[in-house]
Formats: C-alpha cells, structure tokens, sequence
C-alpha cells in the first residue's frame, strides 16, 4: 500500500542544486505545482511519473514509501499507481464512451460483476465537472476538451482508482474547477495539479513553486489565503457566468460589471 511520495531535488538548469532538497507527499495531500510558462512545472511532473532515480536531466529522485520504485511499477502498466491527465489527449480507438469505460473496468478489475456500477460512478462523477452531460453513447472522439478531461479524471479517480493522479493545466478544458477539487477530496489519494489558476492554487493544502527548473519553495495554504479563496472564488464565478451568457447569445449590461467592484 501507497502512503507516501518523497520527490528529492536534483538541480535546475543553471546546474546549481534545488533549493528545496525534499517534499514529501501523503495520501489525502492536494497539492499545485506553480510558476511563469516554461519554468519547468511540466518537468516536475513528468520526472514523478517517470519515477525518476537521478536518470532524468533533472537529476531528482522519487521514492515510494522512502523506497525506490519497485521495477514493475514501470514495467507493468496495470501496477503502475500513477495516472497523468495531460492537456492533449488521444485515443487509440475511437469507442463510444461506454465502450471505452466498460473495457478498461474490465482490464482493471477481477470482480466484473462491479463493472456496470464503476461505469455508473464514473459518469456521473464526470458529469458533474461538465456544462454538457457525456452521453454513453457519444464517441472519444466527439467530445469536447472539457469532457475529455472530465471523463480521464474520473476514470483516473474510480476505474484505475490509482493512488497518484497528476494533473497538467486542467483548467483550460473549462472543468468545473471547485466542483472537481471537492469531489476528488473524497478520496483518500495524492493529487497534484500543475496550473496557473489562483482558485486551484488557494484551494490546494500547498504549493510547489517552480523557477528556472527548479523547485524554489513550498508554500502551505495558511488561514489568511484560505480566507482570501473565498473572494477569488467568487470573482471567478462571475467571471464563468460573464462567459457562460456569451456562449448562448446573451448580451452584457453595466449592471452585470457592477458585481465587481
């Protein structure tokens, strides 16, 4: 069983080493990878899933339970604890969407009378991020970005139920961001987001800062930026519904701009 992941500090791309030397995450952590465009957050990322033991250019090291990385970990998908939602997806086969997550339920369970149910679960927890529902039917490769992400999520979460999910730039799929955090806290696993939303950020337990390829500092969400998420929630809301109208062929008023001052 998974309980924790230490990332240890390689070096950044000036060659000097991290300054943060260790993090270590524990099951239940959500936390957000941060920092400017090309600084290296994607990297982060991708060294975690790769479970990198310094053969990265990075050079960091990623533990499991203060071990390395047991072999089939890499090796076999099917162990592998960790699922990474990107922000390109493709498909291998364009399966209409019940297809596609009534097979891997069956790959990824021995119990197959709980298949039916876990797709169940599966969509509807996706159809709780989405403005459209996904329909069984639909295909892959009809759906929107924010459906694809929506669904990949909620397959990570339920159907693979990986102790591990990282997640790069989800928010430019139009998610429903809160919805998604609060549900993905019901479960007892480590999420980590790479992002540049400031609602993501506040309402993660901590964040990684990232800069020049390296990891700069760790900053726990204290009480003040909690009490500030509130405010930054609300604008954002305001915001999505300034965008919501538009997509329908609804008209702004100066009184809807009122909302925030």
């Amino acid at each position: 069983m998974i309980k924790t992941i230490t990332i240890l500090g390689g070096h950044g791309r000036d060659g000097q080493r991290e300054p943060v030397e260790q993090i270590e995450l524990k099951m239940g952590d959500v936390a957000s990878i941060v920092g400017p465009t090309g600084s290296g957050k994607t990297t982060l990322i991708n060294d975690i899933e790769l479970f990198a033991n310094a053969n990265t250019p990075t050079g960091r090291r990623i533990l499991i339970n203060g071990q390395v990385a047991p072999a089939e970990y890499r090796d076999n998908p099917a162990r592998n604890p960790i699922a990474l939602i990107t922000q390109h997806t493709t498909f291998l086969a364009d399966l209409p969407v019940n297809e596609f997550l009534t097979t891997h339920a069956r790959i990824r369970t021995t119990d197959h009378s709980q298949v039916d149910a876990l797709v169940g679960k599966a969509l509807s927890f996706a159809n709780q991020l989405t403005g459209e529902p996904i329909l069984v039917h639909s295909r892959m490769t009809e759906l929107s970005g924010g459906q694809t992400r929506a669904l990949l999520i909620a397959d990570a979460t339920i159907i693979c139920n990986t102790p591990i999910v990282l997640l790069d730039e989800v928010e430019n799929a139009g998610i429903h961001r809160t919805r998604a955090l609060e549900l993905l806290r019901q479960y007892q696993k480590i999420f980590i987001f790479v992002t540049h939303d400031p609602r993501i950020a506040l309402l993660s337990d901590y964040r990684i800062v990232i800069g020049g390829g390296s990891m700069t500092q760790v900053l726990h969400t204290d009480e003040h930026e909690r009490a500030c998420s509130v405010r930054v929630s609300r604008l954002d809301d305001l915001l999505s519904g300034l965008r919501d109208r538009i997509r329908i062929g609804g008209r702004l008023t100066a009184e809807m701009m009122e909302e925030f001052s």
